[in-house]
């Protein structure tokens, strides 16, 4: 049963608060990240460099953050995440090019990391008797950033705001969150009150069906947020209303971790990660072989296949290695978001060349790029966009493929072993 813990719906509240900074900072930077490029003079792989580094700064912040929090306490944790999420917000609407980009957000980075590092814990602990429905309403605030992050582009664009003061909309939420558990009281994280060592914390993380779940959180969270992070670069010149794609597929996922409860109940966390395989595979490869509507079908295919691969992934490893406590989650996380810098990087320099090999030959990539509207140039380079962008899809459609046969054998694993039905 879940421990009597004074302030757990605060707690909870504040919690989605830091969650909802984290992935608006998501949405915004994926709404704006094209303009950026125009703006400060930056190619793809520029670019993907400095979406790159606020998911390489989470895993930073997400391992180490699991390495000391049953030390230092998760209360202490997430005002250090207060503080770099102020400063990372700051240095990005102050940017002036590359550098200051690249830092602000990394800064962001670390700050998210550091959220899921004492949140993922700190949730599991409070509803230890219902951990992977509450991981699923905890992380449903993930896309639902997401989904407000990239409406107040689309909506502030259309009035001519500018993105420093779109970036600077975080503020308020990044203000409220660390006010509110400055003012509340933690509990310790659910393996120091149930007594398990660190020795054998340690001893868990060397099990193979932990070990097999890292890896396998490699693919969920390149198929959930290299996608994510991407979609406007990749389809913008496929749909007039590309970061629209990302605003339905990510509305489905918010409606899908809203109602997780009898869907991860009736079909098991395994269950859930077969279907989930199965159609983020589907609403990939219709996002990569569609024009037109069809792209929007794809958008909400994909949407119900990603929606519950994180909290899910953490939900399993929290439910069935419980031994691995904060660490274990914190390095799924870290793995999930490492492995996506990596895929990042690679992949917007894949994007170059593919766009260099689709125009004629000798010609230079920035040339083009900086090509005035309606010249030839342009239109070669928007069509060279236009077929490259699916291909960058259609690669990333090998990774669910993988997952689909990975998730059947673990289906399979888990009912040999007769493992009781969630309560």
């Amino acid at each position: 049963m879940t421990q009597a813990i004074p302030q757990r719906n605060q707690l909870f509240v504040a919690s989605c608060l830091a969650l909802l900074v984290t992935s608006l900072s998501f949405g915004i930077r994926a709404g704006i990240l094209s303009r950026l490029g125009v703006q400060f003079e930056l190619n793809a792989a520029q670019l993907g460099s400095i979406a790159a580094t606020a998911f390489w700064g989470f895993p930073l912040a997400v391992v180490i953050g699991g390495f000391v929090v049953d030390v230092i306490g998760m209360k202490r944790l997430l005002l250090v995440a207060f503080v770099f999420h102020l400063v990372g917000i700051l240095l990005t609407i102050f940017a002036g090019g590359y550098w200051t980009l690249f830092i602000s957000t990394l800064c962001i980075g670390i700050a998210n990391g550091t959220v899921e590092a004492a949140c993922n814990p700190l949730v599991a602990t409070i509803f230890s008797d219902n951990k992977t429905t509450k991981l699923n309403h905890f992380h449903l605030w993930f896309p639902g950033g997401i989904v407000i992050g990239t409406l107040l582009v689309f909506l502030l664009d259309k009035m001519n705001i500018g993105w420093q003061v779109q970036v600077g909309l975080m503020i308020i939420p990044t203000l409220i969150y660390g006010f509110l558990f400055s003012k509340l009281n933690f509990p310790v994280t659910e393996r120091v009150a149930q007594g398990i060592s660190t020795g054998d914390m340690y001893k868990a993380l060397l099990n193979p069906l932990f070990i097999l779940m890292i890896v396998l959180m490699f693919g969920t969270a390149i198929t959930e947020l290299f996608t994510g992070q991407w979609i406007d670069v990749l389809l913008k010149n496929v749909s007039d209303n590309a970061i629209l794609l990302l605003t339905i597929e990510t509305g489905v996922m918010v409606v899908g971790r809203g109602l997780a409860e009898p869907v991860v109940h009736r079909f098991s966390p395994q269950g859930v990660l077969l279907m989930s395989a199965i159609l983020s595979a589907l609403g990939l490869y219709l996002l990569g072989h569609s024009t037109g509507n069809m792209l929007f079908v794809g958008a909400l295919v994909f949407g119900m296949g990603v929606c519950y691969f994180w909290p899910t992934m953490l939900g399993f490893v929290s439910e069935n290695l419980p031994r691995t406590g904060a660490v274990g989650l914190n390095l799924m996380g870290g793995a999930g978001m490492f492995a996506v810098s990596v895929y990042m990087m690679f992949m917007g320099g894949r994007y170059d060349e593919l766009l260099a090999s689709k125009l004629p030959a000798g010609a230079s990539l920035k040339s083009y790029m900086d090509a005035a509207a309606g010249t030839e140039m342009a239109t070669a380079l928007a069509e060279a966009k236009k077929a490259a962008g699916p291909e960058i899809l259609n690669t990333t459609l090998l990774i669910p493929v993988i997952l689909t046969v990975a998730f059947a054998g673990l289906l399979i694993y888990m009912r040999r072993k007769k493992q009781p039905a969630l309560a």
